[in-house]
């Protein structure tokens, strides 16, 4: 039986936003998936409509190019599709010092994935407020919780900018039943690493820091489900945010050096 209630998932290509799918799925939700590789979403539309019969289409949109996110939203209006689950997942991490860096993936890099973010919950948000019932999962990080590190330079800012936008957005929801959840979090097994260049480097870690991203999802969609403002993902990851906040700065710093130079691209 076709499920009235949609689920629109970006960055559903691959690793946590195609989990996203799958266990949406499987909970019966009809599915947007919104990505760059079509073969990829193609595939994943297939597989989730024959498992699960439930309806999955899906839109190519590079979020990076500013007119994507409106033509989106269009698409849902013209085919009368209600967005009451909206996962922000789509992302990327941008090695190198700041400077290294030209100003255009820069630019594209917080398109996608602080301007998109905002601006699809934006247009998604009121109808979901008016109706009286809607989730919202906005896929930050541990990063955006510790202290900034060199390299990588706009990633954790812009993780910590997600962190604060849902919390606000959560405490402005409650009264209206729509529930929003910041996710953090840490290493998890996906493409993120490959995208990068960092996967040599991150594949040292030990294997206890890693987590499986349908684990992730998991904790995710119980976390939203129970109306928490910020969830970091496994207890280990819970514990490096909770040191970070009572241990002083300078010790933080010191602690976290060496392994920095290990992890970060530069």
């Amino acid at each position: 039986m076709k499920n009235t209630k949609w689920a629109l998932i970006t960055g559903a290509s691959a690793g946590i936003g195609a989990e996203f799918a799958q266990q949406l799925a499987a909970a019966g939700y009809s599915l947007l998936l919104v990505a760059r590789r079509e073969d990829k979403l193609l595939e994943i539309q297939s597989a989730l409509q024959e498992k699960f019969n439930i309806e999955c289409r899906y839109i190519v949109k590079d979020l990076s190019i500013p007119s994507a996110n409106l033509e989106i939203f269009e698409f849902c209006h013209n085919n009368n599709i209600r967005i009451s689950y909206l996962v922000n997942n789509a992302g990327y991490g941008v090695p190198g010092d700041f400077d290294s860096v030209d100003w255009e993936t820069h630019h594209k890099m917080l398109q996608v994935m602080l301007t998109s973010v905002t601006e699809l919950t934006h247009l998604f948000y009121p109808a979901m407020k008016a109706q009286r019932e809607g989730f919202i999962i906005n896929i930050a990080s541990l990063a955006g919780l510790v202290i900034p590190t060199a390299g990588h330079t706009l990633y954790g800012a812009v993780k910590s900018y997600l962190i604060k936008f849902s919390h606000s957005l959560h405490l402005e929801a409650k009264d209206s039943n729509v529930h929003v959840t910041a996710l953090c979090p840490g290493f998890t097994y996906s493409e993120f690493h490959d995208v990068n260049g960092t996967r040599g480097m991150v594949s040292k870690m030990s294997k206890k820091m890693w987590m499986k991203a349908e684990d992730v999802v998991a904790q995710g969609l119980a976390a939203v489900k129970q109306n928490q403002a910020v969830y970091v993902n496994g207890w280990r990851n819970r514990m490096i945010a909770n040191l970070v906040k009572i241990l002083p700065e300078k010790l933080v710093r010191f602690l976290m050096k060496g392994s920095i130079k290990k992890y970060r691209k530069r």
